[in-house]
């Protein structure tokens, strides 16, 4: 950087902060989300209201393929990014020389991805002299419920997606203490292989739903939803770890062998797919629920909780839209004289709202997140989550009485 950029740069950086300071009203942030196939752009004040939020997802074209091709994934962001922002200015009826900051998520996620949303978030603030706030886009989804609801610090947050399953207990908007996480898939990827294993994309009812609202879908119409069980993954590990791949290819070798049993032809869907479907999203809750349990036995036990407060669990990413999984969780909470929280189903998905809301909880917390150099932010593909507590957790050695499934 040239010695004329960087004395400008701080003197940029000076005249926000001392902008910052004294304002009064509310604080305006734009939020810019492409970590995976979906782009999102979004316009949040301070007071949790949200101006503009728009988001194109790629789910329709990538359901084609079967998965998400991650160069493909790259260039519809690249297509649709500017048009997107076009759309949410528009809505919001702002002029973006008003705002008081750019949120963009920078990790963890597809780095193709990443990349288009970061660089489009530099484009703009050099376009309007605007800081950017880096994001990580697990602290935003676990943030996002605080955007509509009243949920106060501390609380317990289990975050279910199609690439995250982590526990995670936060103090305020920057501390965060993990204590559980995936050791191999996600719910929501196991979700979406045992959906196209059984072929339900092939049936009309399902073929625009991703693989867990197919699942879900199906196992609601079950008649008899004990029929298919499945062993519960690392019941002897008394950690808050997840594991659904021994559940994926449990469930895959049960449904090759009912195909072989039914003599079910290459196109066609096992007889009882919606039985099948009410077990193993059964099998599936009951290895978060039982997670979710011991991650607040540790947490009472730690007295992490206020103690003039009852314990808030918030439920939030993609899968924390499934009704079933976030009723057990409810049914948990109750045990324990809690409370649970999640977001409005709009906002559980990736979006650009919970960017630009994360984005003030950071800003309002310390200006000094807004930065006005941002020549070498960079993305990451792979990154962690807050301090972890993942060992401590196992050395608790806590045993549960577990909360019956519904």
């Amino acid at each position: 950087m040239s010695l004329f950029n960087k004395n400008r740069s701080l003197f940029l950086g000076a005249r926000y902060i001392a902008r910052l300071h004294q304002q009064k009203c509310s604080l305006s942030v734009l939020g810019i989300e492409t970590s995976c196939d979906d782009t999102g752009v979004a316009l949040v004040q301070s007071d949790g209201k949200v101006l503009g939020n728009i988001t194109n997802s790629q789910q329709g074209i990538h359901l084609r393929y079967g998965g998400i091709i991650p160069p493909r994934a790259q260039d519809l962001h690249r297509l649709n990014i500017e048009d997107t922002y076009n759309k949410c200015i528009e809505s919001a009826g702002v002029d973006p020389s008003s705002l008081d900051a750019i949120a963009v998520t920078t990790r963890p996620g597809l780095v193709l991805s990443l990349m288009i949303g970061l660089r489009f978030a530099k484009y703009l603030g050099r376009k309007y002299s605007k800081p950017i706030i880096p994001i990580h886009h697990m602290e935003a989804h676990a943030l996002a419920v605080r955007m509509e609801q009243s949920v106060e610090f501390p609380y317990l947050c289990l975050l279910i997606s199609g690439g995250h399953s982590q526990l995670v207990f936060i103090k305020k908007a920057t501390e965060f203490y993990l204590l559980g996480e995936s050791l191999d898939d996600a719910p929501g990827e196991a979700f979406d292989k045992i959906s196209r294993r059984l072929r339900l994309n092939t049936m009309t009812k399902y073929a625009n739903l991703n693989g867990g609202q197919a699942i879900e879908t199906a196992a609601k119409e079950a008649t008899s939803p004990d029929r298919f069980e499945f062993p519960l993954p690392l019941c002897r590990y008394k950690d808050c770890n997840f594991s659904f791949a021994g559940l994926k290819n449990n469930a895959i070798r049960a449904i090759t062998a009912t195909e072989l049993k039914e003599k079910t032809r290459p196109d066609d869907v096992i007889i009882e797919y919606k039985d099948f479907c009410a077990g193993f999203l059964k099998a599936t809750t009951r290895h978060i629920t039982n997670r979710t349990q011991r991650a607040l036995e540790f947490c009472l036990r730690k007295m992490f909780f206020d103690n003039n407060l009852k314990p808030t669990i918030v439920v939030s990413g993609g899968v924390a839209n499934n009704d079933y999984i976030f009723d057990n969780i409810c049914n948990l909470a109750k045990k324990y004289d809690g409370r649970v929280f999640r977001p409005s189903k709009q906002y559980c998905s990736d979006n650009g709202a919970m960017i630009a809301w994360n984005g003030l909880e950071k800003l309002m917390e310390d200006k000094s997140y807004a930065l006005t150099n941002f020549d070498n932010l960079d993305v990451k593909g792979k990154c962690s989550l807050g301090f972890s507590l993942i060992d401590e957790v196992a050395n608790e050695d806590i045993k549960c009485k577990w909360v019956k499934t519904l």
